[in-house]
C-alpha cells in the first residue's frame, strides 16, 4: 500500500497525514500498465487508481515546506537536456518512457530485467525528502517510490558485490544534451551495497502523486537524500552490481570536485565555492547546510570510522 515514511530528521507523525490507497497490488500493477501501454496518463493515480490525500501544516516550524511543483519540474539539472536549469522542461519531451527495462546483473544470484510494470507493481510509498544541489539550491519533494533495497532483494546479491553501478539511458536521439561533450555519456553513478540497501534509498516513480515527468528523470530514478543532487542519477537502465567500487560520471570529468561519496558536508567546500549555506528554491535568504542534507541521525553510522574530508 502506499504509505508516508518519516525520517527522524522530517517532520513528526502529527504534520503529515498518510496518503491513503484504496486497491489491491495486483490492480495497480494492471491499471498501471495498462495505463502505460495506452500513453497520454498524466499521473500515478490516473494510471493505476491511486486516490491522495495529504496535509503538511505550514504554521509548524518542524516541517519544511514542499516547493511548488512548478519550481521543482522546471528548475533541474539534467545535462543529457542541455545545462540551463529551464532547458530539461523545454527539451525533454523527445524522451520516450515506454516501453521501459531496468536491467539488474552482476554479482547477483538471480540476473532480472524488471519492466516500468514489474516496478509499478512493487508497494509504493511517499517519501517527503530534501534534495539539496552542489550548486547551493535545495527544495523540498514529495516522492513516490519503492525501496531500493526490495529490488535487490529480488535479485539476490552474491557475498562478492560491495557497490551497486547506475547506467542512464544513451540515446542521442531522444537526449539531445548527449551529442555535446560535457560528460563522457551516458551518466553512470555508483553506491557502496550498505548506502543502496539503506531505507532512505528509494527508486522514484513519481512525484507530487504523478507520473515522474521527463525532466525529473522518468520513468524511474534513484533518490539517495542524504547525497548532493548528482548521485541520484536519472532515466535508470541498468543497475550492476560489483566486487570495485564503479567509475561515476562527475567523479571521472572533475575528480578534485566530485568524489564518488557525494555526501552533504558543510565543511567540505565545492573548489569554486562554500558549502556551509544554501538556498531553499523560492527564498530570498540562505540557510545553514546540514551535515548529510538533515539525515544524520539515520546515515552517519555507515561512515563511522572515514575520514569524510577525503573520502567527500
Amino acid at each position: 500500500m502506499l504509505l508516508t515514511s518519516r525520517a527522524a530528521s522530517q517532520a513528526k507523525e502529527s504534520d503529515v497525514t498518510p496518503r491513503s490507497l484504496v486497491l489491491t497490488r495486483r490492480a495497480a500493477m494492471a491499471g498501471a500498465a495498462a495505463a502505460f501501454a495506452a500513453g497520454g496518463i498524466p499521473s500515478v493515480a490516473g494510471a493505476a487508481g491511486l486516490r491522495f490525500q495529504t496535509t503538511v501544516r505550514p504554521k509548524d516550524a518542524k516541517a519544511d515546506p514542499i516547493a511548488p511543483i512548478e519550481s521543482a519540474t522546471t528548475y533541474n539539472n539534467f545535462y543529457e537536456f542541455g545545462t540551463d536549469k529551464d532547458d530539461p522542461s523545454r527539451n525533454a519531451g523527445s524522451l520516450r518512457t515506454r516501453p521501459w527495462q531496468v536491467v539488474v546483473d552482476g554479482e547477483v544470484a538471480k540476473p532480472t530485467t524488471f519492466g516500468i510494470e514489474d516496478l509499478l507493481a512493487f508497494p509504493l510509498e511517499e517519501r517527503i525528502y530534501r534534495l539539496r544541489c552542489v550548486e547551493g539550491w535545495s527544495m523540498v519533494i514529495p516522492w513516490v517510490g519503492l525501496p531500493l533495497a526490495e529490488m535487490l532483494r529480488r535479485v539476490e546479491p552474491t557475498g562478492s558485490a560491495r557497490y551497486v553501478a547506475f547506467q542512464t539511458l544513451h540515446d542521442p536521439e531522444q537526449m539531445p544534451g548527449q551529442r555535446g561533450w560535457v560528460l563522457d555519456w551516458p551518466y553512470v553513478e555508483g553506491l557502496r551495497l550498505d548506502e543502496a540497501m539503506h531505507p532512505l534509498t528509494i527508486m522514484a516513480v513519481g512525484m507530487y502523486g504523478e507520473i515522474l515527468p521527463n525532466q525529473n528523470g522518468a520513468p524511474v530514478r534513484l533518490v539517495v537524500p542524504w547525497k548532493y543532487g548528482f548521485k541520484s542519477i536519472k532515466s535508470v537502465v541498468r543497475m550492476t552490481l560489483t566486487r570495485d567500487q564503479p567509475p561515476t560520471a562527475w567523479n571521472r570529468a572533475q575528480p578534485n570536485e566530485y568524489g564518488f561519496y557525494a555526501n552533504v558536508n558543510p565543511e567540505v567546500d565545492h573548489p569554486r565555492w562554500s558549502q556551509a549555506t544554501e538556498r531553499r528554491v523560492g527564498d530570498f535568504f540562505r540557510r545553514k547546510t546540514l551535515p548529510f542534507n538533515g539525515y544524520a541521525e539515520e546515515v552517519a553510522g555507515l561512515y563511522a570510522g572515514m575520514d569524510l574530508t577525503k573520502n567527500f
